[in-house]
């Protein structure tokens, strides 16, 4: 599996040309087939020849910085250390972890509609892998959920989360 940032060019394309996305251009989302009970909330959903121009309306998702914090009883740091990085490997967009044995705060960029699904996505990360990466049994204290926009703006300011560079799992 190849690991990729947001807006990365896929290798072996097969001959067709891919563009790079401009910074800050958003990704038309287009729907996969969804059957005649997906429409909206009216049931008003159009098919085929009926759908006129609705049809060519796309959702458009924007990348979302993700900064969540856990924490709880204290754990190994070797076992922190190791859940973390299994995390990363499972979670290819994850920029940077840093961790002390009882919290850890994960950053990384996520790929959604709005800051609802964002943030949905983000408070299901830690459960969803704890089991798979053995993860500590810790809770999620915090969330901060910010557009790439609001990102850049805060560090062209000289405040905000630091650039995840060097990415990786680090301690405190």
């Amino acid at each position: 599996m190849r690991r990729a940032r947001p807006g990365d060019v896929p290798r072996g394309s097969g001959g067709i040309a891919h563009a790079r996305r401009a910074v800050g251009e958003e990704r038309a989302l287009t729907s996969v087939g969804a059957g005649p009970d997906f429409g909206d909330a009216e049931g008003s959903q159009e098919t085929g020849a009926e759908s006129g121009t609705h049809a060519e309306e796309r959702v458009l998702s924007k990348l979302w910085h993700i900064t969540l914090s856990v924490s709880g009883a204290e754990a190994p740091l070797k076992e922190v250390r190791r859940g973390l990085e299994q995390l990363a490997h499972d979670h290819p967009f994850l920029l940077t972890s840093r961790y002390a044995n009882d919290h850890a705060e994960i950053r990384y960029w996520e790929e959604a509609r709005d800051l609802h699904d964002a943030a949905a996505v983000a408070l299901r990360l830690w459960g969803e892998h704890r089991s798979s990466a053995k993860l500590p049994p810790w809770e999620i204290v915090g969330l901060e959920v910010i557009d790439r926009q609001t990102y850049h703006q805060r560090r062209a300011e000289g405040y905000g989360p630091l650039p995840a560079a060097p990415a990786g799992v680090h301690p405190f």
